[in-house]
């Protein structure tokens, strides 16, 4: 019988490894010695990156918002109170896209926001 090796499956991670790490510059893409910390430390980068993008992302929903909003005389703060007042429950995501793309309808929101507000106050 002949002796079994590890071969194939050695080329098969080292190839794997190498294909991953196409378009880095230098030894990085070329020697696997290289390549595997190379590809390691991006793929760890990538992993707490996608977690992150969730937070980048509705930063900038609130930016987004708090521009608009002061376009229209109300800082973010007030706005959401006034929305969660006037019973809107429409998320961050919607309302930065409703700045950017419909500014009549988001003044409208924020016209609704401020009188949610002004009641809310009364009572």
């Amino acid at each position: 019988m002949p002796r079994a090796t590890g071969a194939p499956a050695s080329r098969a991670r080292r190839k794997k490894v190498l294909k991953k790490a196409r378009g880095y510059f230098g030894n990085k893409s070329r020697l696997y010695r290289y390549a595997k910390d190379a590809v390691e430390r991006g793929e760890k980068f990538a992993y707490r990156d996608r977690r992150k993008r969730k937070s980048e992302m509705r930063q900038l929903w609130i930016v987004r918002i708090n521009a608009a909003c002061r376009a229209n005389g109300i800082n973010y703060s007030r706005f959401m109170n006034g929305l969660q007042a006037a019973g809107v429950t429409l998320n961050r995501k919607s309302l930065s896209e409703l700045a950017i793309h419909d500014p009549e309808a988001f003044a409208r929101l924020v016209e609704t926001a401020k009188s949610a507000r002004e009641e809310k106050s009364a009572a």
